[in-house]
């Protein structure tokens, strides 16, 4: 009867223990991109909270003490970087939170630009789907460090996601290639997708530098329009967290037409076009590719 007593005892302690492994991480990523690769490459073993949620602007985003809150109760931070969360470390500093955040741009050879006179850094470096190959493994290094008893699994997921992202950046080759070289021009509200062109060889006119919180004069919007007549830029795009009304203006004006809208800083809702990287990477080569062959 004791020995069935000590086995008793055992076996609760082996479950407690059990359970006690299964508790996932907790992780905090800046805005939907991020949180999405993190979760393709964690799966179960790690929970994922984003502090900005679906088609939201990461530029003019505001932190909740709600995100401080979870920023305080994180194992693990991902950030994009390239100064792209200009807030975080205000909240990092509001909230206690005492790690330092994982940077998924490590590694991405960055792209500049001349900006009222002042040489910038472009932050959005995921629009290159070559590019979600680097952050993919910053992440499988980033949660095998933090949770070496489930290294395999991590390095077995980032295997599988980034063999996902390397067909769709074949994909995007291929399906650019298609189109003539002097067709590949495009308007977008905002200069978000220069590693995408940069990849893939399209040109992209935006009215606004790589922060949606610039302003356009109205002698920048004037230029970018006979830009836009002389270069024959036929199809505009707006995005999903931004005000398209400019690009519209400038639309209208120039005589480009309407080729929908692109998710470049923010996925959509779980029932949307976009609710992963991948969908959203796939989404916008289809959209812009149909219209640059329409047009």
């Amino acid at each position: 009867m004791k020995r069935l007593h000590l086995l008793a005892s055992a076996f609760a302690l082996s479950a407690m223990g059990n359970f006690a492994q299964a508790k996932p991480i907790e992780a905090v990523a800046s805005f939907t991109v991020i949180a999405d690769m993190v979760h393709q490459v964690g799966g179960e073993h790690v929970h994922i909270t984003s502090l900005i949620g679906p088609n939201g602007d990461p530029h003019v985003y505001e932190p909740s003490p709600a995100d401080a809150q979870a920023l305080k109760n994180a194992d693990i931070t991902f950030v994009s970087g390239l100064n792209l969360e200009g807030w975080l470390d205000r909240l990092i500093k509001a909230s206690g939170y005492k790690g330092d955040p994982v940077v998924l741009s490590d590694g991405i050879q960055t792209r500049t630009m001349e900006e009222d006179g002042k040489t910038i850094t472009d932050p959005h470096a995921w629009n290159s789907a070559a590019n979600g190959v680097v952050y993919a493994r910053n992440i499988v290094a980033a949660l095998k460090k933090a949770d070496p008893a489930n290294a395999a699994v991590y390095q077995a997921n980032g295997d599988r996601y980034i063999a996902e992202l390397q067909s769709l950046d074949d994909y995007a080759h291929a399906q650019v290639q298609s189109i003539p070289q002097n067709k590949r021009k495009v308007l977008t509200s905002h200069d978000a997708l220069s590693y995408f062109g940069a990849t893939y060889g399209v040109t992209f006119l935006s009215p606004l530098g790589f922060s949606t919180e610039t302003e356009a004069s109205a002698a920048d919007v004037a230029g970018l329009i006979t830009q836009i007549k002389e270069e024959h830029v036929s199809a505009y795009f707006f995005e999903n967290s931004g005000d398209p009304r400019l690009v519209k203006q400038i639309a209208n004006a120039s005589g480009a037409q309407p080729g929908g809208e692109l998710y470049v800083e923010a996925l959509s809702p779980a029932n949307g076009p976009a609710a992963t990287y991948a969908q959203m990477f796939r989404y916008n080569v289809d959209k812009l590719v149909a219209a640059m062959k329409a047009n």
